[in-house]
């Protein structure tokens, strides 16, 4: 691997995004956010989830909206300021568990039937997301979903792609992975990997 490939963003790269803007992304008021995150649920195959595992989950816009498709939802992140804002906006939703991780560093140790890798898979090195990759496929239980949804056009400051990071996981299609469903707009794609019910 290349040594002089870029490095994973840290703590420290949000800490400094959310100090100047609470909702850096305008997850909250962009139609571009909600029409992608509708579109990110309804590429789901089941209706309802019995325990998933959402990374980066920001100020808790998708997490509460995942919220009512599962029965006990994890949603991590690097920011405890973005957290708080998610905690407000989930505290209805007693299924929702928020937890500050350093992922891929740091993980949980439970099983998931879904994984959601939304907005965040980009900001890892490819080392690290190929030790992320790794805990996913052991962390999602047999016939269980990975929901990869990521910015397809190139930003510099990032170590990867969108593209670079769907491609990563669909290198190990057809097994133990199997992409089932797969969709490419303007400005971002949708993947759904399923992990083999023979796999585990």
């Amino acid at each position: 691997m290349n040594s002089n490939a870029p490095e994973s963003l840290g703590a420290s790269y949000f800490a400094q995004i959310y100090q100047t803007n609470l909702d850096p992304w305008n997850f909250e008021t962009s139609h571009y956010e909600r029409e992608k995150y509708l579109a990110s649920l309804a590429a789901l195959p089941l209706e309802r989830y019995h325990r998933a595992f959402e990374v980066g989950g920001s100020i808790g816009v998708l997490t509460r909206m995942l919220a009512d498709r599962c029965d006990r939802l994890l949603s991590i992140d690097v920011s405890s300021l973005a957290q708080v804002r998610a905690q407000i906006r989930c505290a209805d939703q007693p299924q929702v568990e928020f937890q500050i991780m350093q992922f891929p560093g740091e993980t949980p140790n439970q099983t998931f039937d879904l994984i959601v890798l939304s907005e965040v898979g980009y900001y890892l090195s490819e080392k690290d997301l190929l030790i992320a990759r790794d805990w996913i496929v052991n962390a999602l239980r047999p016939g269980g979903h990975l929901l990869l949804v990521h910015w397809t056009p190139l930003v510099e400051e990032y170590p990867l792609s969108g593209d670079e990071v769907h491609n990563l996981f669909l290198a190990i299609t057809p097994t133990p992975l199997t992409c089932v469903f797969s969709s490419r707009k303007t400005h971002y794609r949708i993947d759904v990997l399923a992990l083999s019910s023979s796999t585990g």
